[in-house]
């Protein structure tokens, strides 16, 4: 029995008119593929071989796994399709079996892109803080610089941040800089944070992976006595203290940081679409702002200073409607009836309890984003009166 087709060898576009023969005396038992003018062998495919590929209405096309990609025979007729099937016994077998492979394929990818999904909604987010250990402090400062740098354009419009004071040694950054030395003292933290206090008509203060952490004026205006300030800030450094925002980073941008992991590039394209809005709008899990409640109400025992005065900020800004809607602290650091108590807790009410900072420290740092006074007019001269 033999059938008719048009034949690609599946190296050139060219096709010829075929007969084809099954070869039953060979071993393996072969399809002999003839010209259709000479009777020339052209090719000798193995029978068991070949398959069905996709085909048009009345037409069978026939590829080989032995032979090219683009190989094949193409049957058309009635006839001849019947023929082809008729030598061909196994190509609906082949056909069965290949369907079978390509729906175990889609549904093992199905399979792995769903265990991918619940793993980023639900394992990744839960493992965050035990997966933050792995990567090493000094990954987590370049991430932190490279947060810093796509922050400083969010907020300033690509025109860098205006420092309020940029001198170290001004009463206001020493008196920052020894709080943030005496509240780390003793950790064994692998960062060394630093403050820096900005101009912003945004009242807020966040922490960045590494220790970079910043306080922005608005919120100093906002604070009515050194213990509020002290309160908040001893809180972002309480995330730093825990590498929540390292977690954080962990929990929403997985794939681009294990890839970072991978590559060894924890600073380029891999982390840099998602740090700097996740870590500006840093809304922490409960756990996660708890904990940082937590250092700030011990850090408050060991320095002698009130915790309450974090309690006493968030509370009165929640009681105010107007000012609650563009306090960004508030909005990402919500004071619930949970973390209020737990911060009551934490304070002794030792009535030999000190402000955190002194009346002379307090006093530079509300003034230190206060714009410098105006220069003093010139003298009037009054020019001298002449006689005629």
């Amino acid at each position: 029995m033999e059938f008719t087709a048009r034949y690609q060898d599946g190296k050139t576009a060219s096709s010829r008119d075929v007969i084809c023969i099954i070869d039953l005396a060979s071993d393996p038992v072969m399809l002999a593929i003839l010209d259709a003018g000479t009777r020339e062998i052209v090719d000798r495919w193995p029978a068991d071989e070949c398959h069905l590929l996709h085909s048009r209405m009345m037409e069978l096309r026939i590829g080989n796994r032995q032979r090219p990609a683009g190989a094949r025979l193409a049957v058309t007729g009635i006839e001849n399709m019947k023929a082809a099937l008729g030598v061909l016994p196994k190509l609906n077998q082949h056909q069965r079996a290949d369907y079978w492979k390509q729906a175990r394929i889609i549904g093992l990818a199905t399979a792995a892109l769903l265990s991918v999904i619940v793993a980023y909604l639900y394992g990744i987010p839960l493992l965050a803080d035990r997966l933050v250990t792995f990567f090493p402090p000094e990954w987590e400062s370049k991430i932190g610089a490279t947060a810093d740098a796509q922050i400083e354009a969010s907020l300033t419009g690509g025109k860098g941040y205006a420092v309020c004071e940029t001198n170290p040694n001004t009463v206001a950054n020493k008196a920052i800089t020894r709080f943030t030395e005496l509240a780390f003292a003793g950790l064994n933290s692998p960062f060394a944070p630093t403050v820096t206090v900005v101009r912003s008509d945004v009242p807020n203060a966040f922490a960045l992976p590494g220790g970079r952490t910043y306080y922005l004026s608005s919120l100093i205006q906002a604070s009515r006595t050194p213990d509020e300030f002290a309160g908040v800030l001893a809180h972002e450094l309480g995330h730093v203290y825990y590498r929540h925002g390292m977690q954080g980073l962990i929990s929403t941008s997985t794939t681009g940081l294990l890839v970072g992991f991978v590559l060894g590039d924890l600073t380029g394209l891999s982390v840099a679409g998602a740090v700097g809005a996740s870590l500006i709008d840093n809304r922490f899990s409960r756990q996660s702002e708890a904990q940082a409640d937590d250092f700030a109400g011990k850090t408050a025992q060991r320095l002698g200073f009130s915790p309450s005065g974090l309690v006493d900020l968030l509370d009165r800004v929640a009681k105010d409607d107007a000012f609650s809607k563009a306090l960004a602290l508030f909005q990402n650091h919500p004071l619930t009836d949970d973390r209020r108590a737990a911060l009551e807790a934490l304070d002794t009410k030792d009535p030999g309890a000190r402000p955190a900072f002194t009346t002379e420290e307090w006093n530079a740092i509300r003034d230190m984003c206060k714009p410098p006074p105006p220069p003093p007019l010139p003298d009037v001269v009054t020019p001298a009166e002449t006689t005629p």
